[in-house]
């Protein structure tokens, strides 16, 4: 067989399907009311529904119950707690007492390299360690701090602490 060359590609069979050519006779199969029934607004020239307009009946974005409210400058946080800090020494994850949003990273406790770290203080810590993060939560860095290590701020953030 020759070899394929650009003038002689053709879709793959059934890849296309032929075009519904309305309002053409009747041997065309889409003949007489051009495929719009009989009678009724939808069925004549002009017609202007909205493509959501659900004839009268209320519609589906006004029944949907709509409550909350989202800001636009919302900045989005990763999450840590100060009790997930103490597992990741206990599993030898941490080893030089430094933690970064890095270091974070590979251990797996986060997902995302570019949206900042907080750090929260739900749980314990009894490791002397050195945090560096975008934010903290008070609690955290009191205990932090209560278990002899440092909490640092990487970089400021819009949010509070």
């Amino acid at each position: 067989m020759a070899k394929d060359i650009l003038s002689n590609l053709t879709p793959a069979k059934g890849s296309r399907r032929k075009t519904k050519r309305i309002g053409r006779g009747q041997g065309s199969g889409h003949g007489g009311t051009a495929t719009k029934g009989h009678k009724g607004a939808r069925s004549r020239s002009g017609h202007k529904f909205k493509m959501w307009f659900e004839g009268g009946q209320m519609p589906l974005t006004r029944r949907v119950p709509k409550f909350g409210f989202t800001p636009r400058n919302r900045t989005e946080l990763q999450i840590v707690n100060v009790a997930t800090l103490g597992i990741l020494v206990e599993k030898k994850k941490l080893t030089d007492g430094v933690v970064t949003p890095e270091i974070l990273y590979k251990a797996g406790t986060i997902t995302k390299k570019n949206v900042p770290v907080k750090i929260l203080g739900n749980g314990d810590i009894k490791v002397k360690l050195e945090v560096t993060a975008h934010a903290f939560s008070k609690s955290a860095v009191a205990k932090i701090e209560a278990a002899g290590g440092k909490a640092t701020i990487l970089t400021k953030t819009t949010v509070k602490s």
